[in-house]
């Protein structure tokens, strides 16, 4: 297992800012918080990860639609250059005619986003011994006033002149020698009480054992306005000082351990939960919502009994003090890493028993089930133990799984089977317990690869897949910078003829309407949009549109490399373009098993694609 890890840190070349933005070209305008609140209702800019405060990854542009869309043809393509390749999991920024977007090894481009003329580079400069668990990626950026904003691999955010590329700050979160890491874009918001502006951000590292942490800074000098620790009994920050523990300052939901100083067992201390996906943000209610990563270690066995809150579910932290307001779980005492990180998207939910319209989430979960829960209720307290859960409704959205029947909607806990599909401790000395076969695996139905969701249709289209794992429990003892698993695995196919599937899901009925079927998993975001049609990028390298209703497949361009990476859409000129980053890597091939050996085939690459229609076909 850390041989693993050890193989995704090869040496990265130290750098630094390569070159400035061309001589005499005219400054762009700066981005207003009003720019980032509309957002989805712009098509010529993309100012937000999710492509709005919601995250639908939606465009009302239409002029490509289904009638023309096979007309599409590449208006450039842009190299990231050099040997620094691996996987390319980004999200592209567009602001003014100008693409900023994020690549491998910490790096970012500006272009020209009609000719693809690099503007501007950075490279962030990297220690030899950063931890990044599941490849050298990085999911995008934000932008806000006259400066960009991303995460780095050494546990760093920096902000750069969005016109020069140069730094204007940099602040260092964690220690990235014990596995502290930043992969996901931030989000800008503004604190609906105070009118302050906002950079949030949130950690990686779970794997070797960190406790994850949420952050608000001011956007403008980067300095810390609180932090929120996601394992419960921790204590967050506020302006510099110390603030209220998350949850009961007593952790029930860990177990007591009277031989250790702190009063916990070691899995409290080093507990996981981190939140390294992106954030959506409720103006009404003023509520920061994001996914919390996996405890920590994946065993089990450390520790039960217990909840092991605030991991694997969705917390909404309140963007004023970082108070956490409400969380539900949707895996308590997670005992495969399927964490709670992938995105909740917000949309409004047709009660199909009342008929009342409810500000809702959405949330496709590594476990298999499809959530749908009451935002508002959750802003409000919902979801801690005894509370009400606010679960409006839960159901599978892939074929097989194994480590629970169903989740109950009163509780909204999940119920697990008879006997569990918890991997036993081993025995009679040892080395790995007992194997149990699990699905989904750890990689999960759904990973973080961001559905989307088209309020024209009412349906969501997710990226999915069908696997399982073997799984067996090992001896662990925290070491820093070294992984804390406790687990051992091999990912298995489900089906011969397929791993991916990319579905249309309704969120009322729990109903597949349709599916479409790809040897290869998927490991790209989609995009839907008013033209009818829903994009994304396959692991052999085409990115492909179909009909938004129907799933039929209409178009498809090969670029050379896996696409693991969220499409994008805007207008310029008249023009709609599309555009997303070609690349292959992200955790599935680094983890052996039946993936392994499937795609290996899949050059590398890097590069970022953008297509349009030809003047004919308008």
């Amino acid at each position: 297992m850390h041989t693993t890890i050890k193989h995704t840190l090869r040496r990265a070349p130290l750098a630094a800012v390569i070159s400035l933005a061309l001589a005499g070209a005219a400054l762009a305008g700066t981005v207003s918080w009003e720019d980032i609140a509309s957002d989805d209702k712009t098509p010529k800019d993309v100012l937000m990860y999710g492509m709005g405060l919601k995250g639908q990854r939606f465009s009302a542009l239409k002029q490509v639609s289904a009638k023309n869309v096979a007309d599409l043809v590449p208006a450039w393509s842009f190299s990231f250059g050099g040997e620094k390749q691996r996987g390319q999991e980004t999200q592209a920024i567009v602001h003014d005619g100008v693409i900023y977007i994020t690549a491998s090894y910490s790096r970012m481009f500006a272009i020209d986003a009609k000719t693809g003329k690099q503007l501007w580079a950075y490279e962030h400069r990297l220690a030899d011994d950063i931890r990044p668990c599941c490849d050298v990626i990085n999911r995008g950026a934000a932008i806000y006033g006259d400066k960009v904003y991303f995460g780095t691999l050494d546990a760093s955010i920096v902000a750069l002149n969005k016109d020069t590329g140069k730094v204007v700050w940099k602040e260092k979160f964690g220690d990235h020698k014990i596995g502290y890491t930043m992969t996901g874009a931030p989000t800008v918001v503004k604190d609906q009480k105070t009118g302050r502006m906002l950079l949030i951000h949130g950690s990686s590292g779970d794997e070797f054992g960190v406790v994850g942490w949420l952050y608000a800074r001011d956007p403008d000098t980067g300095k810390e306005v609180w932090a929120r620790p996601l394992v419960e009994g921790h204590i967050g920050r506020l302006n510099g000082q110390p603030s209220t523990p998350t949850g009961d300052p007593k952790a029930p939901s860990w177990p007591n351990d009277p031989n250790s100083p702190t009063g916990k067992v070691e899995a409290w201390s080093h507990g996981g939960g981190a939140p390294w996906q992106s954030a959506t943000f409720d103006p009404d209610t003023n509520t920061i919502i994001i996914g919390a990563g996996n405890p920590a270690p994946w065993n089990t066995h450390k520790r039960s009994p217990g909840d092991s809150l605030f991991t694997s579910g969705q917390a909404y932290v309140d963007a004023s003090t970082g108070e956490l307001k409400g969380f539900y779980q949707h895996t308590p005492n997670d005992a495969w890493d399927f964490s709670g990180n992938n995105e909740i998207v917000l949309f409004d939910y047709k009660d199909p028993k009342t008929g009342k319209t409810i500000k809702a989430g959405a949330h496709a979960d590594r476990n298999g089930f499809f959530y749908v829960t009451d935002r508002t209720q959750l802003a409000n307290g919902a979801g801690y133990p005894n509370k009400p859960t606010a679960l409006l409704n839960a159901f599978p959205f892939v074929e097989g799984i194994t480590w629970a029947k169903h989740i109950d909607l009163k509780t909204g806990r999940p119920v697990e089977p008879t006997p569990s599909n918890r991997p036993p401790l081993p025995e009679g000395g040892e080395a790995h317990g007992k194997s149990v076969f699990v699905s989904p695996p750890f990689l999960g139905g759904k990973n973080w690869n961001p559905m989307s969701y088209n309020p024209d249709t009412g349906l969501f289209y997710v990226a999915a897949n069908h696997w399982g794992m073997d799984y067996w429990t090992e001896q662990v003892t925290y070491k820093p910078g070294s992984a804390y698993l406790g687990q051992g695995f091999r990912i298995k196919r489900l089906f011969d003829d397929h791993v991916g599937t990319l579905r249309a899901v309704d969120p009322r009925t729990g109903k597949i309407v349709w599916d479409h079927k790809e040897t290869f998993p998927f490991w790209a975001g989609t995009l839907s949009t008013a033209g009818g049609l829903l994009f994304t990028g396959t692991s052999d390298g085409y990115v492909k549109a179909f009909d938004a209703k129907t799933g039929k497949e209409l178009w498809k361009f090969q670029t050379g490399s896996g696409i693991v990476s969220s499409p994008v859409t805007w207008e310029q000129d008249g023009e709609q373009y599309i555009g997303l980053a070609s690349g292959y890597g992200g955790a599935v091939p680094l983890w052996g098993g039946d993936m392994a050996q499937l795609t290996k085939q899949v050059n590398q690459g890097g590069s970022f694609w953008v297509f349009k229609l030809p003047r004919r076909a308008r």
